[in-house]
């Protein structure tokens, strides 16, 4: 039986970054660290995007399943595309989701992505933290199955090695494992890959290094890739484990793909914490998960 209790603490600390993230979108980055550095909050409703609902879909699946179905993943993930589309998805997601809605093979559909190189975006990275909570007592399991995650949707070794980065992250962060070997347990079970060799760069970092420093050296999403992504949100999460508001603040500065990057690094870091220390008026702001997630009487 897996972790559900901190795979749903990874779930809503995932949301609520992921909520958080996107209320920095769409302002020009000298706008963001300066707001970012004074602290000012875009007022609430906090909307999430397609971080959680696919997040969602994987609680889901854990859910009916215990493990990673892959063709239910992939129906799942259809089904909440087509229910609700405008959750800010990426352009090939689209189409991914379309097509697997439509009743072809998911195998197919991301094999051609991309020439038929597939997609190595951060899309299979994003929705992982539960998954690495769930299944936190195994490691080999967590990167088993985080690998089969992504391979519905991202069929390139990158993207796989990013879901693999980040469960591991949240598995080890839900164990308890310091933040200052939080990073090189990580990379030692990542694939020979950029994401594990930027993993590694990070790691030499010290843990007051500026957020600002670190993205200029390892990317902070602005290519949407698992490479320019998981690496500086594993970083974030690992130098704050015990405080995620503060690792929220911290990885939004340098801006980048800021709702993904926060969603993984409140994914990893609540599986942990849970929402302990955040702001009531943030957890008033995020929009509310699905009352299926935890019914009222288990809150």
């Amino acid at each position: 039986m897996g972790n559900r209790t901190a795979a749903v603490s990874a779930l809503r600390g995932l949301a609520l970054g992921d909520a958080f993230g996107e209320t920095w979108f769409f302002r020009p980055a000298e706008q963001v660290e300066t707001a970012v550095g004074e602290r000012r909050l875009k007022e609430g409703p906090w909307p999430w995007t397609d971080d959680t609902a696919m997040a969602l879909s994987v609680l889901r699946i854990l859910d009916e399943h215990g493990r990673v179905d892959q063709d239910a993943l992939a129906a799942a993930f259809a089904e909440a595309y087509a229910a609700d589309p405008y959750r800010c998805y990426g352009a090939s997601m689209h189409d991914v989701l379309i097509a697997i809605g439509q009743g072809e093979p998911w195998a197919e559909v991301t094999r051609r992505q991309f020439d038929g190189m597939g997609s190595w975006g951060n899309g299979a990275a994003m929705r992982v933290a539960p998954l690495g909570a769930w299944f936190a007592d195994d490691l080999d399991r967590v990167a088993a199955e985080a690998a089969r995650s992504a391979a519905v949707t991202h069929a390139h070794p990158e993207a796989t090695a990013g879901a693999v980065a980040v469960a591991v992250a949240a598995a080890l962060s839900v164990r308890g494992v310091p933040g200052d070997e939080l990073i090189g347990a990580v990379a030692d079970r990542v694939p020979d890959t950029e994401v594990g060799s930027r993993l590694r760069r990070t790691g030499k970092l010290a843990a007051g290094a500026d957020p600002r420093h670190v993205a200029g050296m390892v990317g902070c999403g602005l290519q949407i890739s698992a490479v320019d992504t998981v690496p500086y949100a594993v970083w974030c999460a690992a130098t704050h484990l015990d405080d995620l508001t503060e690792a929220l603040w911290a990885t939004a500065l340098p801006g980048g793909d800021i709702d993904t990057t926060c969603a993984i690094v409140g994914g990893i870091i609540a599986g942990r914490t849970g929402l302990s220390g955040v702001p009531a008026d943030w957890l008033t702001a995020c929009e509310p998960l699905p009352d299926w997630v935890s019914p009222p009487a288990a809150r």
